[in-house]
């Protein structure tokens, strides 16, 4: 309920911003700068020119990884 919603709200908040976002034990959400690049359309083959973008990266922790692995 209003507690995950709150959560989100903040989170949302933290990366729009740039910040990070550090939940211990989980991982760590990062905001990173892609550089304009050239590229191709994987349909046709046809090369464009992509924007320079901001994209959000998780990072899990080790804990998180080792729970995973089993």
């Amino acid at each position: 309920g209003e507690v995950v919603e709150a959560f989100l709200e903040i989170s949302k908040n933290c990366l729009a911003g740039g910040d990070d976002l550090l939940l211990s034990g989980f991982g760590k959400f990062r905001v990173k700068d892609k550089k304009a690049r050239r590229g191709r359309n994987p349909k046709t083959g046809e090369a464009m020119a992509l924007e320079a973008r901001r994209v959000v990266t998780f990072h899990p922790s080790c804990h998180l990884r080792d729970r995973v692995k089993g």
